[in-house]
């Protein structure tokens, strides 16, 4: 069986954080979305693995045993000992030797967000069950029901939480996401007002345990950057080019919102980084979306950078006034 080496799929290195671990993978799974790359076999293989190596790194029960793994396999390279050799069997299964017990359950959700990916059988042989994949069996995918076991107590999680990224014109405005789960297309909205870290919750669409219990699927929100608006809370910040002379004698410019642009009064004597409130033209509220939060106009001046003889010498009449 081949070593799956999750930390250089992903990029990172073996002291990655918690964030860095899910940033590279944002990064890479945008890249290759078969979404993206329509008809390309290595992406979409390319994609199964980023998965598979963000399934492992993102949950610290996974990770520890992977880590534990890992060393014990360089160990073994490194006395010079054939690959093939290596006991597999000690780590097959859940848990790591002598560890506690974490028993991960698969479902069929292949085709959950197109995200079109299997488990290699290095994943589903350690983490998957006694004996894993084996040869020839299906793949599984990542999304999963986890039941662990400490001493008397149980705790079980029966649901799926799948991150969802939107635009902020998405979230302006509210959208919808259509899924594809065991053959059915399930059709989500997510509401206007959707922050970074909202849940949308689709009740009866998690995993299924051997009693008949289904969870629920959760979609977590993020929100992308927008390169014309800063959101804080429900009020959005844009920065607005005026110049000089409109600053200096008050004139109108026109300011974007996410509906469209409007005209902003500058009255005389308006400072650089002065902010200009044009209220309801901001984010509308999540559970209020009738009500809006406020669009603040951060005011640029844009000095001349080459002066005419005469703008010049008008300039000079005026510093020698102001004096």
């Amino acid at each position: 069986m081949e070593y799956k080496d999750y930390y250089k799929i992903l990029g990172v290195s073996k002291n990655a954080s918690e964030k860095e671990i899910k940033a590279a993978y944002r990064k890479l799974a945008r890249k290759y979305h078969p979404d993206v790359n329509k008809g390309n076999k290595s992406a979409e293989e390319k994609f199964k693995e980023i998965n598979e190596a963000h399934e492992v790194l993102s949950d610290p029960q996974k990770r520890s045993k992977y880590d534990q793994l890992g060393m014990n396999w360089n160990k073994w390279q490194q006395t010079g000992h054939s690959a093939s050799d290596f006991d597999w069997s000690q780590w097959f299964g859940s848990g790591a030797p002598g560890g506690q017990r974490v028993n991960v359950q698969y479902q069929d959700l292949s085709d959950l967000f197109g995200g079109g990916g299997g488990f290699s059988d290095f994943f589903t042989s350690i983490f998957g069950g006694m004996g894993g994949a084996g040869a020839g069996s299906r793949p599984r995918t990542r999304t999963q029901t986890r039941t662990q076991e400490f001493g008397n107590s149980r705790q079980s999680d029966y649901d799926i939480v799948h991150d969802l990224d939107i635009s902020l014109n998405e979230a302006h405005s509210g959208t919808t996401r259509v899924i594809t789960k065991d053959g059915r297309r399930l059709q989500v909205k997510i509401p206007a007002g959707a922050k970074t870290g909202t849940k949308v919750r689709v009740r009866g669409e998690g995993n299924r345990d051997y009693g008949g219990r289904t969870g629920d699927l959760y979609l977590k929100v993020n929100v992308t950057p927008d390169s014309r608006f800063e959101r804080k809370g429900d009020d959005l910040y844009v920065d607005v080019p005026v110049d000089l002379y409109t600053a200096v004698l008050g004139g109108e410019v026109r300011v974007p919102t996410v509906d469209g642009s409007v005209t902003l009064k500058i009255p005389p004597g308006t400072q650089n980084g002065q902010k200009m409130r044009l209220r309801g033209k901001g984010m509308p509220k999540l559970k209020k979306p009738s009500e809006h939060g406020d669009l603040l106009a951060r005011i640029n001046v844009q000095l001349p950078k080459k002066l005419s003889a005469e703008q010049k010498r008008l300039f000079e009449q005026l510093r020698r006034l102001d004096g």
